[in-house]
C-alpha cells in the first residue's frame, strides 16, 4: 500500500533528478552523476517519509457502540447511535480532531444484557477503539462495567440514569452525560407534592422488573421520604417484564388495591408502558402517567397511536426544536447535513450533545488521544457550555456533565414543552379537594 501511495512521488522525483541533471550536474559526457543520483534518492526517501507519517497521524479515531438496534427499545439506541454520527460528522466536515476522522463501530444488542457482554467483548480487544460510548439501558450497562473495569477503558455518556453508574467517589473509567433516573423522579414527586398538592401515599410506581426500574423506583422513594414517607409498603409498586409486553399483571394488581393513585410514576420501555397506559384508560384509572426519559417521548407518542391525556414525560436535555439555544440551532442544521430524511428527536439530541463533550475533549489534547489520556482530557474540561446556556461540568470529582431535568407533556399534536407549574391542572385540582372521590373506589 506504501508502494502504491509513493509511486506518484517517484515519478516525480524522477522528474526533478532530470531537471537538475540539466541544470546542475549535467557533465559533457552525459548520464546521471553521482551527485545527481545522491540528489533523487534524497528527495525519494524524504517524501516517502513523508507520506508514510502522514498515514499514521491520519488515521481515524475510532469508538464502540453496544446498543439497541432491534427489539423494544430499538428506535432508543437508533435515535443515540444518530445523534453520535451526526456530533461526528459535523467534525469530519471540518477535518476532524487535527486532520483525523471519528468513527463509531456499532453492534446491535437488542437491549439484552448477555449480548452487550459479547459485543464488548468483541470491542475492546481492538486497540484502535478509545471508548465504548452511547450504549442504551440500565441492565446491558451494568453487564458491561465488569469488562469495563477489566480493560480500563472509557464507558462514556451511557443511555441510563441508574445510580450504579453514578458512585461517589466516582468510577474513574465511567463518565455519564445526563441526569440520574433519582434526579428526574425526584423532580415528579417535589412537583406532585409541592405543585400538586398530592400526598406520598397518592403516587404508585409502575416499573420494568430489573435494574433500571428499581433505580427509578428507589429514587422516587427516596424522594418521598423527603416528604414524609415513612414505610414504602403504603407506595403502590407493580411490575413487568423486560423485553415483554406482559403488563396485564401489573395492572390487575393496580386495579385491586384499595384506592387508584392520582399519579403513576412509570419507569419503562415505550412499547409495554403503551400498553399499559391503553389498558388503564380502558379501565377507567385516569391518574396522572410521569415516564423518565428512557420511554422515549416520540416512541412512546407513537406507540399510544392516540392521545391519551395526562402523560409526562421529563427528559435530560432541553426540547430538540428550541432553536433559541445555540447548541440547539446547530444541531437542527447539522442534522440536516447529515441525512435529511432524519428527523429530530430527544434521543438523537442527547447523543449528539455526548458527541460534542467527547469532541471537545479530544481537540483539548495535545497528544495523540489513547484510553487514559482521553479519560484525563474530559476530567479536565471543568465547567463548559456547549451551547445549552447552561453549565455543565467534568472533574475527578464530577463524572456527570449534567443534572438538569426538562419537563415535557404528550398533546394531540405531540410532544410539547411542559412547566411544572401547571401540574395541579392535570392533576384536577388539590388531592384535598378530592380525595374522597377520584382518587378511591367503591
Amino acid at each position: 500500500m506504501l508502494f502504491h501511495s509513493a509511486l506518484p512521488l517517484l515519478l516525480l522525483c524522477f522528474r526533478i533528478s532530470q531537471q537538475l541533471n540539466r541544470k546542475l550536474f549535467f557533465q559533457p559526457g552525459g548520464g546521471l552523476t553521482k551527485r545527481t543520483l545522491e540528489s533523487f534518492f534524497g528527495l525519494l526517501l524524504i517524501l516517502i517519509c513523508g507520506t508514510a507519517a502522514a498515514q499514521t497521524e491520519l488515521r481515524p479515531l475510532q469508538f464502540g457502540m453496544s446498543t439497541a438496534l432491534s427489539g423494544p427499545a430499538a428506535e432508543l439506541g437508533v435515535n443515540m447511535r444518530d445523534g453520535l454520527l451526526i456530533a461526528f460528522d459535523r467534525s469530519n466536515r471540518t477535518g476532524g480532531i487535527r486532520g483525523r476522522e471519528l468513527r463509531l463501530r456499532v453492534l446491535d444488542d437488542a437491549y439484552e444484557p448477555k449480548q452487550t457482554v459479547q459485543n464488548l467483548k468483541q470491542l475492546v480487544v481492538d486497540p484502535r477503539i478509545l471508548a465504548i460510548v452511547g450504549n442504551v439501558g440500565t441492565p446491558t450497562a451494568i453487564a458491561a462495567l465488569p469488562i469495563i473495569r477489566q480493560h480500563q477503558i472509557l464507558f462514556f455518556a451511557p443511555f441510563t440514569g441508574a445510580g450504579a453508574l453514578r458512585r461517589s467517589p466516582p468510577e474513574r473509567y465511567v463518565i455519564n452525560f445526563r441526569a440520574s433516573y433519582a434526579e428526574e423522579t425526584a423532580a415528579m414527586v417535589d412537583a406532585l407534592i409541592e405543585v400538586g398538592g398530592l400526598e406520598p401515599q397518592q403516587i404508585a410506581f409502575f416499573t420494568q422488573r430489573d435494574g433500571y426500574g428499581d433505580a427509578g423506583f428507589y429514587g422516587g422513594i427516596e424522594a418521598l421520604r423527603r416528604h414524609g414517607l415513612e414505610n414504602e409498603l403504603e407506595v403502590q409498586h407493580v411490575r413487568y417484564e423486560r423485553n415483554t409486553l406482559a403488563v396485564e399483571n401489573a395492572l390487575a394488581d393496580l386495579l385491586y388495591s384499595e384506592s387508584l393513585p392520582k399519579a403513576i410514576i412509570i419507569v419503562g420501555a415505550y412499547t409495554p408502558v403503551a400498553k399499559f397506559i391503553r389498558l388503564a384508560r380502558d379501565s377507567d384509572v385516569d391518574a396522572l402517567m410521569l415516564n423518565v426519559s428512557f420511554v422515549g417521548s416520540q416512541p412512546l407518542f407513537d406507540a399510544l397511536k392516540e392521545p391519551a391525556g395526562n402523560i409526562l414525560v421529563t427528559q435530560v436535555v432541553p426540547h430538540h426544536n428550541n432553536k433559541g439555544l445555540p447548541v440547539v440551532a446547530e444541531y437542527l442544521e447539522d442534522v440536516v447535513q447529515y441525512d435529511r430524511s432524519l428527523k429530530p428527536s430527544f434521543g438523537s439530541l442527547e447523543g449528539y450533545l455526548a458527541g460534542r463533550v467527547l469532541i471537545r475533549a479530544l481537540s483539548s489534547l495535545q497528544e495523540d488521544p489513547d484510553r487514559i489520556n482521553l479519560i484525563d482530557a474530559l476530567e479536565s474540561l471543568g465547567r463548559f457550555d456547549v451551547g445549552l446556556n447552561y453549565q455543565l461540568e467534568l472533574s475527578p470529582e464530577e463524572h456527570q456533565a449534567s443534572h438538569r431535568v426538562w419537563p415535557t407533556v404528550l398533546t394531540e399534536q405531540g410532544v410539547s414543552h411542559f412547566e411544572w407549574t401547571d401540574i395541579g391542572r392535570l392533576l384536577g385540582g388539590n388531592s384535598s379537594d378530592n380525595s374522597n372521590n377520584s382518587g378511591s373506589r367503591e
